[in-house]
């Protein structure tokens, strides 16, 4: 007798029908990667999904210059084992501003170097639909989104103008100057993910797993100094403490918690018992009210 199949086995047939789905219904696809667990298991079944082949499609990171040193390793040694096609693209001219997440409110750097720098790529290239690691668990603009977001001219976002999905029909017809965002994990939470990643077995950038590492409190915030370009301010020190991160980010706009669990099963059951969201260390998502909604409605991931 065939076993029923388990909860991840139906997400990831899911994920991976939606990957198949939008890569015949549009002209040119690019996968977002941003190097965190949810591009890792998002990059998982898009591999997945056209085995043996390769993707049928590039990868895309935005680089805004202040990921962490770990994740850039990471980013590389992952294109380089699996011979992906890599496109990392940088908005030159914020950069040339100064524009950074020390100097700058969250909003504005965010914006500038993200937000813009993902729809100078997407224009660039003429990709009509990005693939994005994005769940409906992990904060309230996301849980509105579609599995196929349309984007109006300009990468604008309307949550008020997107098309019912019925009985899993997904329709990717365009009209003038729209694109798609494809959120092939929508309906994963965060359990689900790490729960996959063991049992996948699949590596995952460092910094999730539980560490001494030098850390500055600032605002309630544990922040890692990863490099010299973030100094204690007056009063504050450089305290080495074991630390993880349950979502990653910018540096240092993404905070640290502390946490013993330095391997796959200790994060799977500490993320059980977690009583916050993940997203309770990302700093742009709290620089004002209905700050993700807002990001999204102007264009970013």
């Amino acid at each position: 007798m065939t076993a029923s199949p388990s909860h991840l086995d139906l997400l990831e047939a899911e994920s991976i029908h939606i990957f198949r789905e939008a890569a015949a219904q549009f002209r040119k696809p690019v996968l977002m990667y941003s190097i965190g667990k949810d591009s890792t298991v998002l990059l998982h079944l898009a591999r997945k999904a056209f085995f043996p082949q390769k993707l049928p499609f590039p990868l895309l990171h935005i680089d805004t210059t202040w990921k962490f040193r770990d994740m850039i390793a990471f980013r590389d040694k992952t294109a380089k084992d699996f011979g992906l096609d890599l496109i990392v693209h940088k908005n030159e001219d914020g950069l040339k501003q100064g524009i950074n997440p020390i100097d700058f409110s969250p909003s504005i750097y965010t914006d500038v170097l993200k937000t813009q720098g993902l729809k100078q790529a997407l224009d660039k290239y003429g990709f009509d639909a990005a693939f994005g690691g994005a769940r409906r668990d992990e904060e309230a603009s996301r849980a509105k989104e579609r599995v196929f977001s349309f984007r109006a001219a300009g990468h604008r976002w309307d949550p008020r103008k997107q098309r019912p999905e019925m009985w899993r029909l997904l329709n990717g017809r365009l009209g003038t100057g729209e694109s798609v965002r494809v959120f092939p994990m929508s309906n994963w939470t965060e359990k689900d993910v790490w729960r996959y990643i063991l049992r996948e077995k699949l590596d995952v950038v460092p910094l999730y797993l539980a560490k001494e590492r030098p850390t500055i409190e600032r605002n309630g915030q544990l922040l890692m100094q990863d490099d010299e370009r973030l100094q204690p301010k007056p009063g504050e020190k450089v305290v080495m403490r074991k630390i993880r991160f349950r979502t990653l980010g910018c540096y240092p706009l993404t905070a640290a918690v502390e946490s013993d669990a330095s391997d796959m099963e200790s994060i799977v059951a500490e993320t059980i018992n977690a009583q916050t969201s993940e997203r309770v260390g990302r700093l742009i998502d709290h620089d004002q009210s209905g700050a993700m909604e807002k990001k999204k409605q102007e264009g970013y991931f």
